[in-house]
């Protein structure tokens, strides 16, 4: 007789055409931004560890590890393809020159069927079920229309089966949303930051697009272990942003922490879960992919989607964390030029 008491469902939500667990998992830890990245069985550990735990939601991209990344989900969850949502971006991919492989954004139809044929041989698959425009090409520039419509030639081919953006503007998406409906939008979207809550949330929900928000737990910032900054690897891309990097603003938000986990520990739980169960509560169409390269911290973020805080709590954490609190801006002048969302003003 098996003993091994059952593991209780995660919950799930709906995004696009397909029902899945309530937070999903993203891969770019496993190849990319944080740098050296983890041994290939470090990241598979955590795969299959996800999967097992009732993950269904699986986000990677062109540019991470310049197709590493998606070669080494495909290899992992090849054998459970038909268990999970499998979700993958292009427009922004590696393209080799003389000196080197460098990150590149481009939107035009040709490099957006060419990224996405290369990811479909990388993942191992005839289909992804949710593509997206990583980013939108503003600086060349190439018009979304153009962008979005060879995505829906690519899915009349079945190539892939919906179509998402990311990090764009409420206005960006109405324009790409009348080529094609979109499933779902994704962007950063945490207690630290909220731009989205400026005016794409209520566009997803106007369009009927699930909001899926990267970066749940601030990079580190909101968990337990914060980054070292003093420490962090030459590649990791939290070097080039202002709140990490800036003494006088990493002081002020590490300050601001003290009260954060305060509040956590009243609440019986982690920091990293009072984090998740806040962008849970902002509606039942936000699913928070954090990644992880570590099974215990996957599991950590898997408890949040079981817990019932009081909204009471819920708000004290908003009201603690946030647009006016957090010191700094995201991104640089540089990162900011290119993306296309709206901010707060200073």
């Amino acid at each position: 007789m098996n003993t091994t008491p059952a593991r209780t469902p995660l919950p799930t939500r709906r995004i696009g055409p397909f029902t899945v667990s309530a937070i999903g998992l993203g891969c770019m830890n496993f190849s990319h931004a944080y740098g050296a990245p983890p041994p290939p069985e470090q990241a598979e550990r955590v795969l299959l560890a996800a999967l097992d735990a009732g993950v269904t939601l699986f986000d990677t991209a062109a540019l991470y590890g310049f197709g590493a990344n998606e070669t080494l989900v495909g290899r992992v969850l090849k054998a459970h393809r038909s268990k999970i949502v499998l979700c993958s971006k292009g427009g922004m991919a590696g393209v080799q020159f003389a000196d080197g492989m460098k990150r590149v954004i481009d939107g035009r139809p040709e490099a957006i069927r060419r990224d996405c044929e290369a990811s479909l041989k990388r993942l191992g698959t005839e289909v992804i079920d949710i593509y997206y425009l990583h980013r939108w090409d503003k600086l060349r520039p190439v018009p979304i229309e153009e962008s979005v419509g060879e995505m829906a030639r690519l899915k009349a081919e079945g190539k892939i089966r919906a179509l998402g953006l990311s990090e764009v503007s409420a206005a960006t998406l109405r324009r790409a949303h009348a080529v094609h409906p979109l499933a779902a939008v994704q962007t950063e979207y945490s207690l630290w930051t909220r731009n989205a809550e400026i005016a794409v949330l209520a566009a997803c929900r106007e369009l009927g697009a699930a909001f899926v928000a990267f970066s749940p737990v601030a990079r580190g910032y909101l968990t337990a272990e914060p980054p070292d900054v003093a420490t962090l690897d030459a590649k990791d891309i939290r070097r080039g942003m202002p709140r990490f990097m800036e003494p006088a603003h990493w002081a002020a938000n590490l300050k601001l922490r003290e009260s954060y986990l305060a509040l956590a520990a009243e609440a019986g739980i982690t920091p990293a879960q009072l984090a998740l169960a806040w962008l849970l509560a902002q509606g039942d169409d936000v699913i928070p992919i954090p990644g992880t390269t570590r099974v215990d911290h996957l599991l950590d973020d898997l408890g949040a989607a079981k817990l019932a805080l009081p909204a009471a709590m819920i708000e004290r954490a908003g009201a603690l964390i946030n647009q006016r609190t957090v010191s700094g801006p995201r991104y640089s002048p540089q990162s900011s030029s290119e993306v296309d969302t709206e901010t707060f003003e200073s």
